[in-house]
């Protein structure tokens, strides 16, 4: 395989523009800060706590405009926005209004932060992060990270994970960019997997980790011609553990991204309650993204709306607070 290793480093390819935004939270017409911060202030002190004013200002304006209000709010009552959200509320609706006090990069860094702090990792949470971001939105995350936490993500990731999942994962964050001729490609991935015994995994990395969409789409469906397995039957036979859920994660993102986190929402709330810490991170990330979309493959994969679906699996205030980030219930 040295060839190919060869032929791979010497192969570019140019990347696509920027992807379409299907958002559910756009900016608000007649937008004052400082009427939403002076509401906001009086419903922190209000007997009880006025959940609802709160929700309905926090989940129905963008991030640059909660930004704005945060300002106004500190201007008007001396003190931080999110601190004063974190003594007035509890448990998953704190979370998700901590999390929209964030823009959408930070959100993303702080849970990957949070995904490798401590003893033992969350690699389901790091795998989301990582293997379903494009590079674009990588990029902005790894800036985020770094401005947060005075750190680099490669340096956390390096030191929380190992072997070919942390080489992956590094590859991926390192936002690759040596792609290769499609029938090439899907010619390699064959040859480094089904076609031997054992798999070359540095291969697949190094090919998997190249984040242009359209034209993986194409390798998939070209490899279909070498294999007599499509590409995520071959890697659940040729891997296994945080790999193979890794390389699955990557195949389903560049397959039908909006369809992936749809199935991940369905996922978290097919059974009594709701996993609310994925339901939360995937509304709050993709609200000012794509959640419009993940809505319209959720209907039409699972028969049901993402609003309805909630609705039946998650209560109270923190209930409202998703249902307004979902936005329809078509």
């Amino acid at each position: 395989m040295a060839l190919v290793s060869e032929f791979l480093g010497q192969l570019t390819l140019s990347y696509g523009g920027e992807e379409p935004k299907f958002p559910t939270v756009v900016p608000v017409r007649d937008f004052d800060p400082a009427r939403d911060a002076a509401r906001i202030e009086t419903a922190i002190k209000t007997k009880g706590v006025d959940e609802q004013t709160i929700i309905d200002i926090l989940t129905r304006r963008s991030a640059e405009q909660r930004r704005e209000v945060a300002f106004e709010y500190e201007r008007i009552a001396k003190k931080d926005l999110s601190v004063a959200l974190k003594g007035a509320l509890s448990g998953a609706l704190e979370a998700l209004l901590l999390g929209l006090m964030k823009s959408t990069a930070q959100y993303d860094a702080w849970e990957l932060k949070a995904s490798m702090k401590g003893l033992g990792t969350d690699e389901e949470t790091l795998i989301e992060l990582v293997c379903s971001r494009n590079n674009e939105e990588l990029a902005e995350i790894k800036k985020a990270y770094r401005e947060m936490f005075k750190k680099e993500v490669e340096k956390d990731i390096s030191g929380d994970t190992s072997g070919n999942f942390a080489k992956l994962l590094l590859a991926l964050v390192q936002l690759c960019s040596d792609p290769v001729y499609l029938w090439f490609r899907a010619q390699v991935l064959y040859e480094a997997g089904v076609k031997r015994k054992g798999t070359e995994v540095g291969s697949w990395i190094s090919i998997m980790s190249q984040r242009s969409i359209p034209h993986l789409q194409k390798v998939f469906e070209r490899y279909k011609s070498y294999s007599p397995y499509d590409m995520k039957e071959s890697i659940r036979k040729e891997v296994k553990g945080d790999l193979e859920k890794s390389f699955l994660t990557l195949v389903e993102c560049f397959e039908n991204r909006q369809l992936y986190f749809a199935n991940k929402l369905y996922e978290a709330m097919k059974s009594k309650g709701a996993k609310e810490k994925v339901v939360t991170r995937i509304l709050v990330s993709r609200c000012e993204v794509d959640l419009m979309r993940i809505r319209t493959e959720f209907k039409r994969q699972h028969k049901k709306s993402l609003y309805q679906t909630i609705a039946e699996h998650t209560k109270g205030d923190y209930q409202k607070a998703l249902l307004s980030l979902c936005g329809g219930d078509n």
